[in-house]
Parts: C-alpha cells; sequence; structure tokens
C-alpha cells in the first residue's frame, strides 16, 4: 500500500509505468537525502575554516595601519 495524495493504492494493482516512476521517485527522494546529508557536512566544515580562518589572522591591537 501506498499513499499519494492522501489517497492509498495497492502496489499490487499499479500499472508497469505507475509502479516505474514510484522507484524512480523514491530514487530521487533517496538521493536527496544524500545530498542533503552531505550539505550538511560541508557547512559544519565551512563554520569550521571560518573559525580557524579567525583565530589564524593577527589580533587588532597587532596591526599598525599605514606600515
Amino acid at each position: 500500500m501506498i499513499t499519494i495524495d492522501e489517497r492509498q493504492y495497492e502496489l499490487d494493482l499499479l500499472s508497469s509505468t505507475a509502479k516505474e516512476q514510484l522507484a524512480s521517485l523514491q530514487f530521487v527522494d533517496a538521493e536527496i537525502q544524500k545530498l542533503q546529508a552531505q550539505l550538511a557536512v560541508y557547512q559544519t566544515a565551512r563554520v569550521a575554516y571560518s573559525n580557524a580562518l579567525k583565530a589564524a589572522l593577527p589580533k587588532m591591537e597587532e596591526v599598525v595601519v599605514g606600515s
């Protein structure tokens, strides 16, 4: 049984075309989940790199303007 737009359908009664479309939809949904997880990793890494960059920059009192 699968629910689409609040209607339930028996998988065994779906046409082969509908089954193929369902399989494609499930595949794409899984790929989107993988990409979202990967994006979360990249966003976390970006924050870490940004923090590391800030820590590596000279403090304002160490910077002499005009030198």
